[in-house]
């Protein structure tokens, strides 16, 4: 049986048996598998709405979560133009030319061991719920076999999701919608989102951005940031005017 075949009964396997094997380890599983199969260094999963709402279940390295935590601080990447066009997005060279669509990521990654990036949008029936994001610290293209093994990797990471639960809470609905989870990664961020659209009366996405824009400036992560607001440690009104709450 293909090692990708062997990876999805053990998912399903998990997913029968309930309990811990269908959390995030067995996301964690598929993304172990994906660097074993393919020419890849890292592998990460992260559920996604919009540019808004997204969190990441599974990183397999440090470099993986710098990846994908740089790319929700910076609300550009690899992985959000592969959940908007729903196809992968390939990049076998990074230095070779900056991608326009993610100018700036592309040069934050630099500092990162990572040459190439490969990232698949990850479907759940029609849903379209996260992306499976790689690299690899050489330049170098995806071979037609290895491109199809990495097609059917982000299959079974869909599968490995339908069942995800963290916290005692689900995290996906029977139809792929964003649900609240005691896990959440970046709770603090939705919060001092939400601080910010109550403060001075934004819509989430230009809320975020304000977000993003001052934790850019000021060189900090946006984690940080919003961990400093939800914390009263930075008070909206002196970081981005209006009338003190």
């Amino acid at each position: 049986m293909a090692e990708v075949e062997v990876l999805r009964a053990s998912v399903l396997a998990a997913l029968d048996e309930g309990g811990a094997g269908s959390g995030v380890d067995v996301v964690g599983r598929v993304c172990r598998a994906c660097v074993r199969m393919l020419p890849v260094d890292g592998a990460a999963v992260s559920i996604m709405v919009d540019a808004g709402h997204r969190e990441i279940v599974y990183a397999s390295d440090a470099v993986s979560m710098a990846l994908a935590e740089l790319q929700f601080s910076l609300g550009e990447g690899p992985c959000f133009e592969a959940y908007v066009t729903g196809g992968p997005v390939l990049v076998p060279d990074l230095a070779a030319g900056t991608p326009s669509a993610w100018p700036v990521f592309a040069a934050e990654a630099a500092a990162h061991p990572v040459a190439a990036l490969f990232t698949f949008p990850v479907q759940i029936g029609a849903v379209r719920v996260a992306t499976l994001d790689t690299y690899r610290p050489t330049p170098g293209s995806l071979s037609p076999g290895e491109l199809s093994t990495a097609l059917q990797v982000a299959d079974v990471a869909a599968l490995a999701l339908s069942g995800l639960r963290d916290g005692g809470g689900r995290w996906l609905d029977g139809d792929g919608q964003w649900m609240e989870s005691a896990g959440m990664r970046y709770r603090e961020v939705h919060q001092a989102t939400g601080m910010l659209i109550a403060h001075l009366d934004l819509s989430a996405s230009a809320a975020l951005a304000r977000l993003r824009a001052y934790a850019f400036g000021h060189g900090r992560s946006l984690l940080e940031v919003a961990g400093d607001i939800a914390a009263g440690r930075l008070r909206l009104d002196e970081a981005f005017g209006g009338d003190s709450p």
